[in-house]
């Protein structure tokens, strides 16, 4: 029997954006809802792909703002999906939401339809950079937000946190994990701010007049070797570069990524990975639905990978994890080619002398310091075997 899949539902809606947002997300455009609605249904009931026996562990629904969206057509989509793939018994369901965009009403009406994991935008407990950066509740929102969804039955709880924000300092981060943690939520999600061009936050930062002061380098990294250490000492264990967990509760949709697993999407943008082809949906909302309801082809990307693509995946994904890789599983997709994972064993080598690295049980993974360099490292590392 094949291995299950995910599934992912983008809702690009939201209740406004933020100065940092490059994502593909709309502010403003409620009145598409409907249409996008009765396009992201059709998409679903039309695909060809999925056929009645395969077989779903997690559905994901990101954004945007999928809890701005609202629960009663959320719910209508997943019953759609489970029309179209058997949505185990167990399997993770999760909705992302901001706080101050989701009721508690429609929170208990999510959980009461299957939803069993949500994962909440909190990014900071600093009321004023929050204000900065575009965010539209406060820490109490925040809070108040947690507190909703555990009374609506809501048990794995995800709260997303940015480092490296306008305007703070080590002691503002502190105060925001030492909070964070104080919600006790079974997940945290722990980015770095990563400037985007064409956002509010870049034009800001970039502008001659006076900009809000971000910090430099070395305070972004002590801020997430902080955290780190701090969501340890927590009882929260890393599991890839910017996640941790406690009681169990990694993110068995986001893990698949990982691990190139297989998904399918549905939505504007939306992408997937199914018998080793990848391919998204045209980006563009708009686009989207008239491409949806006039029954054209919504994919304008396709790339079928080759033996050397997938090893090349396989290093730059796993050495994302805690769970890191190994030669065997690396062999097991390259074949004969043990002479690249020797030039990639020596690199890692060299990074375990300098605390990068580390080895056990056959298996090569980052520290906490090597995943802040893990960009480099594992440029370093693909141009070592190979890219192609």
């Amino acid at each position: 029997m094949e291995k299950p899949l995910g599934v992912y539902v983008h809702i690009p809606f939201c209740s406004s954006k933020c100065a940092y947002c490059n994502f593909n997300s709309l502010a403003g455009r409620d009145e598409l809802m409907p249409g996008y609605q009765a396009a992201v249904l059709r998409h679903i009931g039309q695909y060809p792909t999925l056929p009645g026996g395969r077989r779903a562990d997690s559905v994901y629904f990101g954004g945007g703002t999928p809890g701005y969206y609202g629960a009663d057509p959320l719910i209508r989509i997943l019953d759609a999906l489970k029309s179209r793939v058997t949505v185990l018994s167990g399997a993770e369901v999760t909705v992302e939401a901001n706080p101050g965009s989701v009721t508690k009403a429609d929170l208990e009406k999510l959980r009461r339809a299957g939803f069993n994991r949500i994962s909440l935008g909190v990014q900071c407990a600093d009321d004023g950079i929050l204000k900065i950066i575009g965010r539209t509740h406060t820490f109490a929102d925040a809070a108040a937000a947690v507190g909703d969804a555990k009374q609506a039955g809501f048990e794995n709880i995800s709260v997303d946190i940015i480092y490296g924000l306008p305007s703070q300092s080590m002691g503002s981060w502190k105060e925001t994990v030492s909070k964070i943690i104080g919600l006790g939520a079974r997940h945290i999600s722990c980015y770095g701010l990563k400037l985007e061009e064409n956002t509010p936050l870049y034009r800001a930062v970039f502008s001659a007049g006076t900009p809000p002061p971000l910090p430099d380098d070395d305070a972004q990294a002590d801020m997430y070797l902080y955290a780190v250490k701090a969501f340890e000492r927590a009882g929260y264990a890393q599991y890839e570069i910017s996640n941790f967990a406690r009681g169990g509760c990694r993110s068995r949709h986001n893990m698949r990524y990982w691990l190139r697993g297989e998904y399918i999407g549905f939505g504007a943008g939306a992408s997937s990975f199914l018998g080793g082809r990848r391919f998204s949906s045209v980006e563009d909302t708009e686009e989207y639905i008239a491409r949806v309801m006039s029954n054209e082809d919504v994919d304008v990307y396709s790339e079928e990978l080759t033996d050397s693509e997938n090893a090349s995946e396989y290093l730059m994904l796993g050495l994302r994890t805690a769970r890191g890789i190994s030669e065997d599983e690396y062999l097991e997709l390259r074949g004969s080619s043990g002479a690249e994972f020797s030039r990639v064993s020596r690199l890692l080598t060299g990074y375990m002398e300098k605390g990068w690295a580390r080895l056990a049980d056959g298996r090569w993974s980052f520290t906490p310091e090597g995943f802040l360099l893990s960009n480099i490292l594992i440029g370093e590392i693909l141009d070592a075997r190979g890219r192609r």
